[in-house]
């Protein structure tokens, strides 16, 4: 198959993924069927993809002709087989737990036409795993998208244990029609790069809030202050706390206990406070975007531990091989969490033996083996 064999593009799942990736395909030109397991899921995510086209219309940045072709362009189903059996490209967007992604691609496997690709948008979960079910694990790729899919131009395009070198071009090259910036990720491992990156960050801040240190609002007051646009916690709001702590189930039990949820992050779960989805989380979302107090900004908290632990971890993908590039992972760092400078950028400022020693004494202070400097960020030679 070549990019213009593409035709239509099939999405599974209307979340907030979901429906942000059907949009995006139709901006791209594509036929697009959206499907979901309940008729109120697919028109909820139906509604949300006529809004933002609506607004983009409003804004100049489609014209009123486009917009109404673009809609004219989407189906809805509740039933799989006929939303995906003339699909020549589908993506998974369903929750992040293992067993229904796998469920779902067996059903995949067996519904949409033997030539079809078939790519998951997990953030962290084996490629791998998820292709081992189908009969065609060579046409199993991830192509992560980054929230929200009509705005952040990142996509991971994650190459799984058989994928081929053929799928994986073809969706770098669909994701670069899509007007996105995609970035090969060589080696399936949990949570590719970006989410990887970020996982020994939710243990420090984790930590923070579990030992009474300091309150979420006190660490975004301090680094939003700093010039950051949404600090840690409020951004795990929005996402979703749900997302957040199955992501950090399945790295703690792919890599470390080390990586689990915080209790805190624990007990919102069971609470049902899921972050902005639900109208209250780690804050308030009734009213809109929290109002973050910087007055509260806890001063003494150093932003160069989570940067440390931040660039630590990168040093472990190279290593592993999950990438060979280091300014694939800077791309992705500022691409898909919008700072403004990646981790090895930062580094060579703030200096390798520096972060280091931070590691070590992190690593002291928490008991978190996941904190100790690995060789290559010893060496500092990158």
């Amino acid at each position: 198959m070549k990019l213009e064999d593409i035709k239509k593009i099939a999405v599974v799942g209307a979340g907030d993924m979901g429906h942000g990736i059907a949009e995006v395909a139709l901006l791209a030109g594509y036929k697009v069927a959206l499907r979901d397991v309940e008729q109120r899921f697919v028109d909820k995510g139906l509604q949300r993809i006529g809004e933002s086209l609506a607004r983009l219309a409003r804004k100049k940045r489609v014209s009123e002709e486009d917009r109404r072709e673009m809609m004219g362009k989407i189906e809805t189903f509740i039933d799989l087989g006929e939303a995906v059996k003339d699909a020549d490209f589908v993506i998974e967007a369903v929750p992040e737990v293992m067993d229904i992604k796998k469920r779902v691609f067996l059903e995949l496997d067996k519904l949409a036409p033997n030539d079809a690709l078939l790519a998951s948008n997990s953030s962290n979960m084996s490629i791998t795993e998820i292709a081992s079910v189908t009969s065609r694990p060579e046409k199993v790729v991830g192509m992560h998208f980054f929230n929200p899919a009509v705005v952040m131009k990142l996509v991971e395009v994650i190459k799984g244990d058989e994928t081929s070198e053929e799928t994986m071009q073809l969706t770098l090259d669909l994701a670069t029609r899509m007007n996105k910036l995609p970035v090969r990720v060589e080696k399936d491992s949990v949570g590719f790069i970006y989410n990887r990156i970020g996982a020994p960050g939710l243990i420090l801040l984790g930590a923070i809030v579990d030992r009474g240190i300091a309150t979420p609002e006190e660490i975004d007051a301090r680094l939003k202050h700093m010039g950051m646009p949404m600090g840690p916690y409020e951004l795990m709001d929005y996402v979703g706390l749900d997302i957040v702590y199955h992501s950090s189930l399945y790295v703690a039990e792919r890599l470390s206990a080390e990586y689990g949820p915080p209790e805190w992050l624990q007990e919102k779960i069971e609470a049902g406070d899921l972050g902005k989805k639900t109208g209250k989380g780690i804050y308030d979302w009734s009213r809109g975007r929290p109002a973050i107090d910087l007055s509260r900004a806890k001063e003494d908290f150093d932003p160069t531990d989570l940067i440390a632990i931040q660039v630590n971890e990168a040093t472990k993908l190279l290593e592993e091989g999950v990438t060979k590039n280091p300014d694939d992972i800077d791309k992705v760092m500022i691409h898909g969490g919008r700072a403004a400078f990646g981790p090895f950028q930062l580094a060579r400022g703030i200096g390798y033996d520096k972060l280091a020693r931070r590691c070590e004494e992190l690593a002291r202070e928490y008991g978190v083996e996941a904190f100790r400097p690995t060789e290559t960020l010893k060496k500092g030679n990158i």
